[in-house]
């Protein structure tokens, strides 16, 4: 059976891959193969990318999980994946993202905790539908959005529109536009780049400029998990 997640580094750069096979659904174990990749990246290398499978960047958080109303293995899955975007979202390395197709949450997730994003043109979807789909946006992804979208842009959150990947960059979503068949080469430029920067330069700006919003991202994290640690006292 083919790894949902698999690592490769390459020249100091490491590469994550999540491919399924299918839609790149994030459930609980990719999640935390994810995490695990990404620990081994900060662990390895200079800079890592972190690129979907050909068509479907990942349509985000597992629907199965949301279906099966299990209130401790959703809690569970949602907090794997804040957790997730906060590490990224903080990381000391850089993290250049290829987004090779459709980007639902918990995908455009990690878009928005990326330091530079690239996507591959085409008939894609990117953006925050939980409301479309009948979910509250998690806190902290409130914050996440809030921190990396224009204004106008984190208003419409509210409704649940999806976006094409050209008004997605208006967004805030995507830095860079590519056709498909330049995404690996403009991703790989991009992470070259990246690793001839000054680290502690780096690692000193990026805490200054997103300091504050990582501190609320945190915040909203742990009052969500107080949330749901008082409502699983009161199932009891």
């Amino acid at each position: 059976m083919q790894q949902a997640v698999q690592y490769e580094l390459n020249d100091s750069i490491a590469v994550i891959t999540i491919d399924d096979g299918k839609r790149n659904a994030m459930g609980p174990a990719v999640l935390r193969s994810l995490a695990a990749a990404v620990a081994l990246a900060e662990a390895d290398a200079a800079a890592m990318i972190i690129r979907g499978r050909d068509g479907v960047f990942s349509v985000g958080f597992d629907l199965q999980v949301f279906a099966r109303s299990n209130p401790d293995e959703i809690h569970e899955m949602v907090h794997l994946g804040a957790e997730l975007a906060l590490s990224l979202f903080t990381s000391p390395i850089p993290l250049v993202t290829a987004c090779t197709g459709h980007a639902y949450p918990m995908g455009a997730f990690l878009l928005l905790a990326s330091d530079l994003v690239v996507a591959a043109d085409g008939p894609y979807q990117i953006g925050l539908n939980e409301v479309a789909i009948g979910l509250t946006l998690p806190g902290f992804a409130v914050e996440l959005a809030r921190a990396t979208l224009s204004p106008p842009y984190f208003q419409r959150v509210i409704t649940g529109e999806m976006l094409a990947p050209s008004e997605a960059s208006r967004a805030g979503y995507i830095d860079h536009v590519v056709a498909a068949g330049e995404l690996e080469g403009a991703v790989r430029a991009a992470a070259d780049a990246l690793i001839r920067v000054d680290v502690a330069a780096y690692r000193a700006t990026k805490t200054k400029v997103r300091g504050e919003a990582a501190a609320r991202i945190r915040a909203a994290i742990d009052e969500e998990i107080t949330v749901e640690k008082y409502r699983m006292r009161a199932r009891r």
